[in-house]
């Protein structure tokens, strides 16, 4: 097995078809657990594929293996790429994660956590690995509202994604297949997304979203994506299970 992938299987592998085949990026955070189960909860059979791409922790990764397990994935691959050769992004090299931000702050400008082209990079594995399926669906937890300002995840970026994979591939070229990303929380509040959630009975206690965790996993409480999740819990009228998860 080559070092640049090595797969994870959960459960049997299920019979691969385009019609109910979907590749799943999976963080490991609480958007992408939801999208999973947004995948399923619509009829698809769910490839689930999380990176080991040079970020400073990896605990997103078991967080990760968690959530494809509870959740009964087809298959799950990690695939290994070093975007920290680059750096450029306070998640893959030694520059000051943010803290304590208030909304304002958090929605003016690009933060210091954005990773050059992330989103294209995992967008353009989960394509070729959807090809190699016979899937034509990706799904990805991306979200306008509450997204700290990143430019991949804003609906005209996706809609180009989109065209450019049905360019750029043999199977759309043949006219073997037509691929759509979904986003189906491009326009959910955090609040809104942790209610859907929790109607398709995702276990939030299983997931990781600090960028900034102490080396047993618990979450800083002070990063942008910890105020929003904390946020979005409040909003919702409920309580965070990973801040009584026992570590």
């Amino acid at each position: 097995m080559n070092n640049l992938v090595r797969k994870d299987l959960i459960v049997a592998q299920t019979p691969r078809g385009k019609q109910t085949s979907a590749v799943v990026l999976l963080s490991g955070g609480l958007d992408s657990a939801t999208t999973l189960a947004i995948a399923k909860t619509e009829g698809f059979t769910p490839y689930a594929l999380s990176f080991r791409y040079g970020q400073r922790h990896v605990i997103e990764l078991a967080a990760a293996s968690r959530v494809a397990a509870a959740q009964g994935v087809a298959e799950h691959v990690i695939a290994e790429i070093d975007l920290r050769r680059f750096g450029g992004s306070a998640l893959t090299a030694d520059l000051t994660v943010p803290k304590g931000r208030d909304t304002a702050a958090m929605s003016s400008g690009i933060p210091i956590t954005y990773v050059p082209a992330r989103n294209t990079v995992f967008l353009s594995f989960a394509l070729a690995w959807a090809e190699v399926l016979g899937a034509e669906a990706i799904f990805i937890g991306v979200n306008a509202l509450d997204y700290s300002g990143y430019p991949d995840c804003r609906p005209a970026y996706l809609a180009a994604f989109e065209q450019m994979a049905n360019l750029a591939t043999a199977a759309a070229v043949e006219g073997r297949a037509h691929f759509r990303v979904h986003a189906p929380l491009l326009e959910l509040s955090k609040a809104d997304i942790i209610r859907r959630g929790m109607a398709l009975g995702v276990d939030y206690g299983l997931t990781c979203s600090c960028y900034d965790p102490d080396p047993a996993g618990r979450p800083c409480g002070q990063c942008d994506s910890c105020l929003l999740r904390a946020r979005g819990f409040a909003e919702a009228g409920v309580s965070d299970p990973l801040l009584t998860a026992a570590f």
